[in-house]
């Protein structure tokens, strides 16, 4: 598949502006109900779908089913990643007003990191051809594991991730606003929110350790990977405040989840032997998440909305007005360089005095 550089151009435009538009209708810290995530999620669901129609179009039918089965494998590992979002939420206590920022900050760094995994997948698959009974062995383990630990959850508080941040990083107790960082007594100190931006980043680079090489096993094309994750990605947002009180009720997912990483991982490691179209391995995907889905929301129907549940990683809290009036500017130097600049003016004004 050759695509021309102003074709990769074009993309990270409409990225760009995709971006710019959702942080333009955000802009203001609310609390986004389940009507604003649903119409979201389907604006950004048939975004993604007619990128599949224009690459089917230009390229033809077997680069769109590539894309199409490379894009519902990210969606679909998307929505586990959801999950963890809502437990890291739930034990920092985060207001849900506040939540947006830290997922479009989140997203959008999910965007550049992919995108250096993604180039370095295609180098190291380039060069090294054997390098894809690796993923594929790894695909499989993952999938493995995923059905052992299907009902665990791993926990904010024992990350060590975490517990370095709060290391080497002073932090305040209490959200102030969505300001990541604030400045009391002259001493920067992160707020809560930072230390969640930071897990929501490192856990996506945990679930893209899955699934690039999930989807370098349908397609080997850096600009079908790149766009299929791109669009899953930029969903969700949308994704998880339609889904994070939902979560209780999927209970089949992971394991569909695992049984495609497994199939993936099988279709990789028989690439030599055997060939798997790719409509075959696009219909196989669609009936897993399919049927885990109906068979989750069957098991667990009568069953409303609820609030997910995590044990508390602190004692976090919103900070009271009096605190938020006595907020001095982060960037000191820039907040006080009119000052410094007026003293300064005023000192050589009285030493041009003396000197007369």
């Amino acid at each position: 598949m050759n695509v021309p550089l102003y074709a990769w151009m074009a993309v990270f435009g409409v990225i760009a502006v995709m971006l710019a538009v959702d942080l333009f209708a955000h802009r203001k810290a609310h609390v986004i109900g389940v009507r604003e995530a649903a119409i979201w999620s389907v604006i950004w669901v048939l975004i993604g779908i007619a990128f599949g129609v224009v690459i089917w179009i230009t390229a033809g039918a077997e680069f769109g089913q590539q894309y199409y089965a490379g894009y519902l494998i990210e969606k679909s590992l998307a929505v586990d990643n959801v999950f963890v979002w809502a437990i890291i939420f739930a034990a920092f206590a985060v207001p849900r007003q506040f939540q947006h920022r830290v997922l479009f900050l989140g997203v959008l760094g999910a965007l550049v990191l992919r995108g250096i995994f993604i180039a370095a997948g295609a180098v190291l698959i380039e060069n090294f051809s054997w390098i894809l009974y690796v993923f594929a062995a790894f695909l499989i383990y993952t999938g493995y594991r995923m059905i052992r630990t299907r009902n665990e959850h791993a926990h904010p508080e024992k990350s060590p991730v975490l517990r370095l941040f709060r290391r080497f990083v002073p932090m305040t107790d209490a959200f102030h606003g969505q300001r990541f960082l604030v400045r009391k007594n002259g001493i920067l100190l992160a707020t809560p929110l930072l230390a969640v931006l930071v897990l929501v980043e490192v856990t996506d680079v945990v679930f893209a350790v899955d699934s690039i090489p999930a989807i370098f096993a349908v397609t080997s094309e850096p600009f079908i990977v790149f766009t299929a994750n791109a669009f899953a990605i930029l969903g969700l947002r949308a994704m998880y405040f339609l889904l994070a009180d939902l979560m209780h009720r999927f209970v089949y997912l992971k394991i569909g989840l695992s049984l495609v990483l497994i199939w993936v991982g099988v279709k990789m490691l028989l690439l030599d032997v055997f060939y798997i179209p790719t409509t075959v391995s696009l219909g196989v995907i669609a009936l897993i998440i399919a049927v885990s889905v109906v068979l989750s929301l069957r098991a667990t129907r009568g069953q409303g909305r609820r609030e997910v549940e995590a044990a508390p990683a602190g004692s976090f809290r919103e900070a009271t007005a009096e605190e938020l009036a006595e907020m001095e500017p982060v960037w000191r130097r820039s907040a006080r360089a009119p000052e410094q600049k007026a003293q300064k003016s005023v000192q050589k004004k009285k030493e041009n005095e003396t000197r007369r």
